[in-house]
């Protein structure tokens, strides 16, 4: 085929599909940053409007007699909020681990106590969110909850990593309060973690 100045020379077929493969790798990029940016946002909005309730539930309790009954929590409802400064951690604790709580904050496991309350009280969160640095915790870190009734504060006294399926780590230890932290591990394994990393506090 003769081929004069100007003219382009046709693109192969293999050509194609390297540039069709290219540009959809891309859009796929660029649609998942958009997704996580998104959701962080919505994260950051939803922490800012936890910590608003809770300084007002913190005002109301203090103007409420000590024998009124609790309300009611619902499944999202804040709970509290919980920071380990060593760490610089800082996330409300909402009701619940429905992965849309553990999308907005770090979640209340049910069927615990609720933080400061006599028994195990367990909370649990993302690895590669609000929980990330949990990996770097060590025995003796202090740990503070801040609930509508008060200031609870722990001492890390025990790490270890289990099985998915061990639901020893939230067996209380008699009457005393104190807190169990979990989140899956490896930290930066991609894909769903095979085991799970808990911290252990009490009270202080």
């Amino acid at each position: 085929m003769h081929v004069t100045r100007g003219s382009s020379l046709p693109v192969s077929t293999m050509q194609r599909t390297i540039r069709c493969i290219r540009d959809l790798l891309f859009l796929t990029g660029v649609v998942a940053l958009t997704y996580v940016g998104f959701t962080l946002l919505q994260a950051r909005l939803h922490q800012a409007d936890a910590n608003r309730e809770l300084f007002a539930e913190v005002r109301s309790s203090e103007n409420t007699p000590a024998t009124k009954p609790r309300a009611l929590i619902h499944k999202g409802d804040v709970v509290g909020r919980i920071e380990i400064p060593r760490l610089g951690l800082s996330v409300a604790i909402l009701q619940g681990t429905s992965s849309r709580v553990l999308r907005f904050g770090a979640g209340h496991i049910e069927g615990t106590p609720l933080p400061g309350e006599p028994g195990n009280s367990g909370v649990a969160g993302h690895r590669d969110t609000f929980f990330r640095s949990l990996k770097d915790i060590r025995k003796g870190d202090q740990i503070q909850v801040q609930t509508a009734t008060g200031l609870q504060r722990y001492a890390v006294d025990w790490v270890k990593v289990v099985g998915p399926d061990d639901t020893s780590v939230l067996q209380s230890s008699g009457g005393e309060s104190t807190l169990t932290l979990v989140t899956c591990y490896p930290f930066y394994l991609v894909g769903p973690a095979p085991k799970r990393f808990v911290v252990h506090a009490r009270k202080s």
